[in-house]
């Protein structure tokens, strides 16, 4: 407790302390995607191996993690308890896994699905990896766009509500 009271009175913003945070979650998720890559190229995985994908691999881990890592620090936030934060960050979680395009295609969910996976950050995150490592037609732009704003929006979020978690 006492050493988040202490970060809060540094003159750091706290969207800093928040973003720092968000990205040292990026660098842990790309280290996992590597081995994930390893793993695939041993397996014989028929994947892109351009540099520029990779980086832009990278990019959007990267991103994707930021977004989840403050959407866990905009939930604590709010519940205030350790317990509480386990179980309603499962509960949010595990629902924008199912409501992305991680297991099958959005054009198969029934349109009130098809509404969430449109505004999760997931469904965009996952759109850009098949992309950019599969070479599937997708729409890069706008996968990049929204995991930027998700990844803004959750820095902003994270960051007002870091004050409370300090108590």
């Amino acid at each position: 407790m006492r050493s988040r009271a202490k970060l809060l009175v540094t003159p750091t913003p706290r969207a800093a302390l928040v973003a720092g945070k968000a990205f040292a979650a990026g660098v842990k998720a790309v280290i996992q995607a590597v081995a994930v890559l390893l793993i695939a190229a041993l397996l014989g995985v028929g994947l892109t191996w351009n540099p520029l994908r990779l980086l832009g691999m990278a990019a959007v881990v990267v991103l994707g993690a930021a977004f989840f890592s403050c959407l866990s620090v905009t939930i604590a936030g709010i519940v205030l308890t350790r317990d509480r934060l386990m179980g309603i960050g499962q509960a949010i979680t595990m629902p924008l896994f199912f409501a992305s395009n991680a297991l099958y295609p959005t054009a198969l969910m029934p349109g009130w699905l098809q509404a969430i996976s449109t505004v999760n950050p997931l469904t965009y995150q996952v759109d850009a990896l098949r992309t950019l490592l599969l070479g599937t037609p997708g729409h890069l732009g706008l996968d990049f766009l929204v995991l930027i704003v998700a990844a803004a929006t959750g820095i902003t979020t994270a960051s007002l509500l870091l004050p409370l978690l300090a108590r």
